[in-house]
Order: C-alpha cells, then sequence, then structure tokens
C-alpha cells in the first residue's frame, strides 16, 4: 500500500475515536511483556518464596488470560544472567536473591513457566537482552560464573553499566550460543530481543570501542556502518541457528520506534525523537526484514496518539508502510495510564483509540503491551473497555509470515464427556512439530462460531484434553475441534457431537 494511499484511508476514517473495527478478530497478536529486570513486574523479590512467586506469576497469567490474550513475552536474561539452569550464565538474582545461587524447590523455572502458560493455550516466547551485561557498576554481587569475569576482555563501561562489546566478533558468536542454547532445551514458541543494542547514548560520554573498530572494520568501512554490520551479524546468526534447529521457533524484535526522523532522511517518519534505533542504536531492522530474518516485528510505538514530537497514530502508519516479510505488531505503552505529564494518558480513551488504529491498518496484525504489571488490579475502566471492546473473544496467533505451508489432518476424538458443568473432550493429533488445539462453539450451518477454549500438544506427543463450558444448545449443534500447528497452519474443523 502506497504512502498517499494509506494517509488517504486514515483521513476518510475520519479520528481514531470514531474509527470502525472488527469486533472479533479470528487472529491477532496479543502479548504483553513480563519484564523481569530489577523485579518490574515478575518475582516482585528473588527472596520471596517459592510458593509466591508461582502465585505471583499466574495471577499475572491468569489476568492476561481472562482478557483473551494469547502470548507472554517473558525476559529470562536480564544482564549476562538467567532464569533458566545454564551452562554459559549463572541464576539471575532478580529470581533467586543472589546471582549464581540456585532457588530450592525451583529447579527448573522456565520449564514450570512455559507448562503453565502453554495448558491455557497461550504461546510462550523467551525475552533475551543480548548485550547488556551489568544492571550497574556493583561488580561485587556478580557470581564468578559471569562473563564479566569470566571474559573482561568483552566488556566495556558505559554510563553506570557494563555493555558486551558488540565489535568484537567472539562476542556475538557467544551471545548466538546463549540463545541456542535455551533453543534447543525448552519448547519455547518465539525468541524475543528488546530495544537495547548498542547502548543509548548519553550526553558527554564515549562508547569505547575504537580498539574493536581498528581490529575488525573492513577497510574505508565506517564506525557507524561498522557498528550496524555487527548488530547485523547477531541477528543473521539468531535467525540461523532457529532456522537450523526448530523453524517453528518464532524470532521476533521489539525496536525503539522511530527508524529515523525526516529531518535526517526523507524516508524516516514525521517525528522529533531525540534518538534513533538506525543513527544511535546501531540497530537496521528495515535490513532485517528485507532479509527475512525476522518473523515479527514490535516497534515500541509508547507515546499517545498526537504526541507532538512522536505520534503513536504516525509511528504505526509509518511502520505500516515499511515493513516487508514480517508480522508487524505495535507496541504500546499502558504503564503511562494516568502516570505521565502527557495529559492524553490521563483519559480512559487513549489506549483503546490506539487498538482501533492497529485493527484498521491492514498490516498491522496485533499489539503487545509494556508491561505485565501496568493493567494487573489496576485502571479497572481502561480494563472494562478493552475486555468489552476489543478483547471479548479470544483470538488465534497469526500465522508466520514465511509459513512453510502444510495440510494438517483433522484431529481424532480421543474422548468426550459430560461433566458437572463442563465438557471435556481428548484429542489425539502426532505431528513433530508443537500444536495448538481450538474448541469452537457451531452455528446452525456447521460452521465454527466462537473460539472458547485453547490447549497445547508439544512436539512428538499425541494427546491433549481440554475442558470448556457449552450450553445444551451448544452441544446439540456439537463442538468444533481445530488443530493449529507452530507455523500457523490449521486443519479442517473436526465435530464432536453428543447425546442428550
Amino acid at each position: 500500500m502506497g504512502r498517499k494511499f494509506l494517509l488517504l484511508l486514515i483521513l476518510a476514517l475520519g479520528s481514531c475515536a470514531g474509527l470502525k473495527y472488527e469486533k472479533y478478530p479470528e487472529q491477532e497478536f496479543r502479548g504483553v511483556w513480563v519484564a523481569t529486570v530489577v523485579n518490574i513486574d515478575w518475582p516482585k523479590s528473588g527472596n520471596d518464596s517459592v510458593k509466591k512467586q508461582k502465585e505471583d506469576f499466574l495471577r499475572i497469567l491468569d489476568f492476561y488470560d481472562s482478557l483473551n490474550f494469547n502470548t507472554l513475552i517473558v525476559q529470562v536474561r536480564t544482564a549476562g544472567d538467567a532464569f533458566y539452569l545454564s551452562e554459559m550464565a549463572p541464576w539471575s538474582r532478580f529470581l533467586t536473591g543472589a546471582e549464581g545461587v540456585p532457588k530450592e524447590g525451583f529447579e527448573d523455572p522456565l520449564q514450570w513457566m512455559l507448562d503453565k502458560t502453554h495448558e491455557r493455550g497461550m504461546q510462550f516466547h523467551a525475552w533475551f537482552n543480548p548485550y547488556r551485561a551489568t544492571f550497574d557498576l556493583d561488580t561485587t554481587i556478580l557470581a564468578e560464573t559471569h562473563d564479566f569475569y569470566r571474559h573482561r576482555d568483552w566488556m566495556l563501561k558505559y554510563g553506570k553499566k557494563y555493555y558486551y562489546n558488540p565489535g568484537i566478533p567472539e562476542v556475538w558468536k557467544h551471545l548466538t550460543k546463549v540463545v541456542e542454547e535455551v533453543v534447543d532445551k525448552y519448547d519455547i514458541d518465539g525468541v524475543h530481543f528488546d530495544d537495547y543494542f548498542y547502548p543509548y547514548k548519553i550526553k558527554g560520554e564515549i562508547f569505547n570501542d575504537s580498539l574493536a573498530y581498528a581490529e575488525n572494520a573492513l577497510p574505508h568501512q565506517n564506525l557507524e556502518d561498522w557498528r550496524r554490520a555487527n548488530v547485523d551479524s547477531l541477528v543473521q546468526n539468531i535467525h540461523q541457528v532457529i532456522e537450523g534447529k526448530k523453524p517453528w521457533v518464532r524470532f521476533g524484535v521489539s525496536p525503539f520506534g522511530v527508524w529515523k526522523n525526516q529531518s535526517t532522511d526523507p524516508e524516516g517518519s514525521e517525528t522529533q525523537a531525540g534518538q534513533t534505533t538506525y543513527e544511535d542504536l546501531y540497530a537496521d531492522p528495515l535490513l532485517w526484514m528485507q532479509k527475512g530474518w525476522l518473523d515479527y516485528i514490535v516497534p515500541q510505538a509508547y507515546w499517545s496518539m498526537h504526541y507532538p514530537a512522536a505520534s503513536h497514530e504516525k509511528i504505526a502508519q509509518w511502520w505500516a508502510q515499511n515493513s516487508e516479510n514480517t508480522n508487524l505488531y505495535m507496541g504500546n505503552g499502558p504503564y503511562k495510564i494516568r502516570n505521565n505529564p502527557d495529559k492524553a494518558w490521563k483519559r480512559k480513551r487513549e489506549l483503546p483509540k490506539q487498538l482501533a488504529l492497529a485493527r484498521n491498518i491492514p498490516q498491522i496484525k496485533g499489539n503487545v503491551f509494556f508491561s505485565a504489571k501496568s493493567l494487573l488490579n489496576r485502571h479497572e475502566d481502561v480494563v472494562n473497555k478493552l475486555r468489552r471492546n476489543f478483547y471479548k473473544r479470544p483470538a488465534a496467533v497469526p500465522p508466520m509470515a514465511n509459513n512453510a505451508k502444510k495440510n494438517i489432518p483433522k484431529p481424532a476424538i480421543a474422548s468426550k464427556k459430560r461433566l458437572d458443568k463442563e465438557t471435556e473432550l481428548c484429542v489425539s493429533h502426532f505431528d513433530s512439530v508443537p500444536r495448538f488445539v481450538s474448541l469452537y462453539t457451531m452455528n446452525g450451518s456447521g460452521e465454527p462460531d466462537e473460539l472458547l477454549a485453547k490447549g497445547y500438544i508439544p512436539a512428538n506427543e499425541s494427546e491433549s484434553c481440554l475442558r470448556a463450558t457449552f450450553g445444551r444448545r451448544q452441544l446439540k449443534k456439537g463442538v468444533g475441534i481445530m488443530v493449529e500447528d507452530a507455523y500457523g497452519n490449521r486443519s479442517d474443523l473436526q465435530r464432536a457431537t453428543f447425546d442428550d
């Protein structure tokens, strides 16, 4: 869609407050970031008991499940650490209270989180912060197995943190292996990087990578292009590892929302951002999409719809015009609701207007919220509006942009039971990749009507049992069962009938 055509479309639709949008999309990415660094969302403290940590995670999971979200993006590496048993990084102090010390009774927290998320038919994407090595300058709290001590020559101090030097080839090879370890060991649905590539610039400070530049840059390659090429190498290698190991695992990136301002490049967005993804963070997501290295992209457009320096509306339109080969979702900032100098965030309609805009731009296939605690037990009026107007019914995750197309056979019904208030269906289906199972009510024409429940069958396993509440009339019409593989391919509908 051309730029002028898209602009005319938006103008024709009128103000976003009056936008008409599809209320019950069959497919839509509905994600939330669960930030673990400095215990932003979870766990509330590394010193909490295992019981409390599990209860707090389930509280987040169940809340977003009740809102019919379908994806959790959970931070499993915050600063050279791990929320899983790793040979390459120490246990995170944000999980265990002391870095490098395991949590007794919580030997495999990532597997537990995966299981609980999949039980609800939701996807789990493992979120890595690749380059941040420490969160502050107190290195005495780091475990001896932290890379700060193992590979001191890889570290650069900048501001109040240490970073892995992206200009050293051994660094991006090492970080690739960090991701590979998780992809190998766990049945995750996605790998996710956030916006921290080269660090955000600090006035008066220099990111001192001159030695690495002198040793590793190509002849006549300037510093800026060399830095971008370093990040390109990491992204390309992560893509290649996932493609070679488990090609159904989705690789996504959530860059800072502004690629470039028009003031420095006519192809940039109509914004006045103080820093940009391309020029300051040395990340080139347009190239990554062009090369087919990403499965999805989530620009972080945390501003309000008409914020003068960086309008969410204009940024969403810009990414819609400039995304290719990749599923585009918009990153929204509900953490700003009634917590920001921008008065637009004081109104309960700000976030719904952004969701309405996304549903009216065909290239945008969903949204991701930062962060999990923003709506949990807060802003009930906003949550009710989302539940009623946007997320009343479940939706499937959109298929991968470069989908491995294949025919999925109908699932078999292994057993069916009518319980007190629920119906239990056990479904049999074999495949070498993970699958999600969906239960639908049926309309009078024998077509699926409303998605009521989702389940999960791991790779190389064959059965899943789901429970859902169906009324008598709905059971008379039968229950529709559909299987969707990890790539997003869907089977024909199987119909389960029940005798009175």
